[in-house]
């Protein structure tokens, strides 16, 4: 009679043996398929094209609109206003007549001086002619002489006070606000009018002091400000950069003239000035995500073609110029060429070295920096 151990035995074995092979098998089909830990595994990333842009770095800032020039007409010669020759808010032109101030004390001590301005060159010219003749002392012609000098001054200094009783515009402008009425007394502290060149605008602005070596005359900037319940858009151009910086603020003044095509400023607006501190033409870039630092340096991770396999390449990268969210770069290992393409977004996160096999896609758009 046979036991029946070994028959049990026998099936337990065999019944190990095939759950072994079918879980070799199913690890194999794994491997084979890409699974985890397998050889053919890609890392899905997305990826743009390295391309050549024309960087502007810019600096925002706030100003206030001025007028080209701005004068407070005052009298020179105190009296009494006889005539306002002009109405506020008139164009007025350079060298025209504003106000008359009364001159008839002028006119008559102009009269005197005139009167002693005849003798005095009819006694000059009498001391020449004896002088000639050795009929006068040098003394006395030399009395005569610096009495005719006497009065001729005399004479040139009433001219000019006389001609100071007319009030005339230092520049060609608009004319202000009206201070002063026909029977007013005025003196050199009166104001009696602003005038304001409106045919060119400024604006004054502070530049931080680690910027204030970017700006010099002739830095372009734009303008935008509110008029008239829209917004006004103009360019300019900078033409003064203070020498100093503020110790309060630390920034430097800078000015500049803005585009006569800004229509509907005024003076004395508040204005947002985009300055333009650096022009970087053709310069190789990137968007600002796919730069990865670590303790080996900036780098970027490129695709590389090797066999028909795309790999990952780590190529050490020397940045420059930021601007809009892309970043200037300069391959200091390498090649990176226009056209090559660099994995865009979410770098720091990615589990890349390289050499591992990528699986490129087109970033997409709503993650891309705007041109």
């Amino acid at each position: 009679m046979n036991h029946p151990c070994p028959l049990v035995f026998r099936a337990l074995v065999v019944c190990l043996g095939v759950f072994f092979l079918s879980g070799c098998g199913r690890k194999d089909a794994s491997t084979a398929a890409g699974g985890p830990g397998g050889a053919n595994q890609r890392q899905a990333v997305e990826v743009v094209p390295v391309k050549k842009r024309d960087l502007v770095e810019t600096l925002n800032l706030v100003g206030s609109l001025a007028a080209n020039e701005t004068a407070q007409v005052r009298a020179e010669v105190a009296g009494v206003v006889r005539e306002v020759r002009f109405e506020e808010g008139q164009r007025v032109e350079k060298g025209q007549v504003l106000l008359k101030v009364d001159d008839s004390e002028l006119r008559a001590q102009l009269a005197q001086a005139e009167a002693r301005f005849r003798l005095a060159e009819l006694n000059f010219q009498r001391s020449e002619n004896l002088s000639e003749q050795r009929s006068m002392s040098q003394a006395e012609a030399d009395r005569f002489r610096s009495e005719f000098a006497a009065s001729t001054a005399e004479l040139s200094l009433l001219r000019v006070r006389l001609d100071k009783t007319e009030i005339k515009a230092p520049f060609a402008g608009v004319a202000g606000a009206r201070n002063i009425s026909p029977g007013d007394y005025v003196t050199a502290a009166t104001v009696i009018t602003t005038i304001d060149d409106l045919d060119r605008l400024k604006v004054d602005f502070q530049v931080p002091e680690r910027f204030a070596g970017k700006v010099r005359p002739g830095t372009p900037f734009a303008l935008k400000a509110s008029a008239e319940e829209r917004a006004v858009r103009g360019t300019g151009e900078v033409y003064f950069v203070s020498s100093v910086i503020d110790r309060s603020t630390r920034s430097t003044q800078v000015k500049g003239y803005v585009s006569s095509d800004a229509a509907g400023l005024k003076p004395g607006m508040f204005a947002n000035i985009e300055l333009v501190l650096e022009r970087r033409p053709g310069a190789l870039t990137v968007p600002e995500g796919a730069i990865l630092a670590n303790a080996r340096g900036t780098q970027v991770v490129a695709v590389k073609d090797a066999g028909g396999e795309k790999t990952a390449e780590f190529i050490p990268v020397r940045t420059g110029l930021r601007a809009r969210g892309y970043v200037e770069i300069s391959p200091v290992q390498g090649s990176l060429d226009e056209g090559r393409e660099v994995v865009a977004a979410g770098v720091g996160a990615l589990i890349l070295f390289p050499g591992a096999k990528l699986d490129p896609r087109p970033a997409r758009p709503e993650f891309q920096p705007a041109d």
